[in-house]
């Protein structure tokens, strides 16, 4: 599988580290116990279409979000991690 880095360009997967769902960049917000604890553990594991994170270890080091299909293994797209708000 090749990933086209936003800064790199095109790469071999090896140089990525896959990191989970990129669900777990919305962060519940608030001190609800049981949203956070749902939002620590529960993952989907769909087939299909999904956007994960990924980090270019062996490059520019940028945090990316890939959307890609589980069953085909077509990547649709990938961006730059925008930066978290601050709250």
């Amino acid at each position: 599988m090749r990933l086209t880095c936003p800064l790199c360009g095109e790469r071999d997967r090896r140089e990525f580290t896959y990191q989970g769902a990129a669900s777990m960049l919305e962060r519940p917000s608030g001190g609800d116990p049981q949203a956070w604890s749902d939002w620590l553990h529960l993952r989907d594991n769909p087939a299909g279409l999904t956007r994960d994170l990924w980090y270019h270890e062996a490059g520019c080091t940028a945090w990316l979000v890939v959307e890609r299909d589980t069953v085909t293994h077509e990547i649709h797209a990938v961006s730059l991690v925008e930066p978290l708000d601050a709250d």
